[in-house]
């Protein structure tokens, strides 16, 4: 389905959707915004946790990321899976949280990375993503299709004809 297609999916069909496209890419780029209006992006790792709508990072309650959230919630998140020719860029209200229940049922022992002292260090947090919206692209994992829709959409002049996903969907 391209952008001007009429088709509009269910909620739960583009939940899916793009819970399968970030599950695959799993590397993120949270963007947020300073005091004084900049954007600032920087690498996240997304918990192993089912996508509903909602996307979970750590963080310390005290970052600049945290801070920046807190006066400034509406957020940016993108996922760039190259392997599968997809991209994903979802924009939502984010919140610190303090919760040792989720905390705990997110936790992975990788995480040890950045917080040494694990569920125990000093300003570990949660930053919660409601995502609202959701645009993604999605082409053919073929190399040689997309290159066969690049080149017929070059010839005839009509990018619809190649052979991708874009699609803007609302997931509140």
């Amino acid at each position: 389905m391209s952008e001007h297609d009429t088709d509009t999916p269910t909620r739960d069909d583009a939940v899916a959707k793009v819970a399968g496209l970030v599950d695959r890419a799993r590397m993120s780029m949270l963007t947020t915004m300073t005091n004084d209006g900049r954007h600032v992006s920087r690498p996240m790792a997304l918990q192993e946790v089912e996508f509903d709508g909602d996307l979970w990072f750590f963080c310390y309650d005290d970052s600049d990321k945290a801070r920046q959230v807190v006066a400034h919630p509406e957020v940016n998140v993108s996922f760039s899976d190259e392997k599968n020719s997809s991209w994903v860029s979802l924009s939502g209200r984010a919140t610190v949280v303090h919760d040792r229940a989720k905390a705990e049922t997110l936790w992975s022992p990788a995480l040890e990375v950045w917080f040494a002292d694990g569920l125990e260090t000093p300003g570990l947090a949660l930053l919660r993503v409601e995502v609202d919206t959701a645009e993604y692209w999605d082409a053919p994992k073929s190399k040689v299709k997309q290159l066969v829709g690049g080149l017929r959409a070059a010839v005839s002049g009509e990018p619809d004809k190649f052979p991708s996903t874009n699609e803007t969907v609302r997931l509140d």
